[in-house]
């Protein structure tokens, strides 16, 4: 499936801005399903100065910073990539999640180097004894790992409700737990808390859903929105990603930016900036279809 992607963020400021610098994730993540065979990265106004660098993550980061005073500061990605669909294990021939979380801890299992950072605390991201204890209402003993893994995201999906109030950025899992409510950036964020308080390593995902409009009306441009969720280490059988805002295996319907620890790692756009006064913030995000 291939796709072309614009992503639009635009600062609006009450005051002039007199200088600002930044950082954006924004160029999709190539892997074995995924092909990004164009991308471009405008900025208006043009960049004092720019650069771009490969994370420890792998990720494509660019910096850029505008020294002129402005009250209007406009970020568009445009990318186009190919999606091919991927073939999974069936759940129940995965590893016990036991063997998995120890092959890690004790250095026996092959991927055990790559996976390591993502089994420990991170700036969002905090063991919890009540979230140990619901994720092992699914992770029974000897359970394959996907297969329990695929029940979690189910629960997350049924006993928590998406509310674009209900959360903030800055939400912990913890709190999205206690709340049982937020958006794809706390579900991704609680399984993964659930996760790790078991060993198993889990990493953010940060990217693009496409989205289907009910049959007989028209796609909206624009619509569509930046999206989170969770890849899962399962051992011999690899990162799988998971999707616990739609309960579903990640397909080719999922586009991917990045990946991290948690979403601090790869936020979208981040920076600073000096004045400005009152601010707005408007993001349109659109994923087309070109096949």
């Amino acid at each position: 499936m291939r796709y072309k992607v614009t992503h639009t963020t635009t600062y609006s400021y009450g005051d002039p801005v007199p200088v600002c610098h930044n950082q954006v994730v924004l160029t999709p993540r190539e892997h074995e399903n995924l092909r990004c065979f164009k991308h471009r990265l405008l900025i208006r106004p043009t960049p004092t100065s720019s650069s771009r660098r490969k994370d420890y993550f792998g990720n494509m980061v660019h910096a850029f910073s505008i020294q002129e005073s402005h009250r209007k500061l406009t970020v568009t990605a445009s990318s186009r990539v190919e999606v091919r669909a991927r073939e999974f294990p069936e759940p129940a021939d995965t590893p016990a999640w036991e063997t998995v979380a120890n092959g890690v801890y004790e250095q026996e299992d092959d991927g055990w180097f790559q996976a390591s950072p993502f089994v420990c605390r991170s700036p969002y991201i905090s063991w919890s004894n009540e979230l140990e204890q619901y994720a092992r209402q699914s992770f029974g003993k000897k359970r394959p790992i996907l297969e329990a893994a695929r029940d979690l995201t189910h629960r997350i999906y049924t006993d928590f409700a998406y509310d674009k109030e209900a959360t903030h950025v800055g939400t912990t899992p913890e709190e999205s737990f206690r709340l049982k409510g937020g958006v794809c950036q706390d579900f991704a964020h609680v399984q993964i808390a659930c996760l790790r308080s078991l060993g198993i390593p889990a990493r953010y995902v940060s990217g693009y859903l496409r989205t289907i409009p009910p049959e007989g009306q028209p796609r909206l441009v624009g619509a569509d929105e930046s999206h989170a969720w969770l890849s899962v280490y399962c051992g011999p059988a690899g990162w799988i990603d998971v999707d616990p805002t739609n309960d579903t295996l990640c397909g080719t319907d999922h586009l991917t930016l990045g990946w991290g620890r948690d979403y601090s790692d790869v936020c979208p756009i981040k920076g600073v900036f000096i004045g400005g006064g009152q601010h707005a913030i408007t993001v349109s995000v659109d994923v087309c279809p070109i096949d």
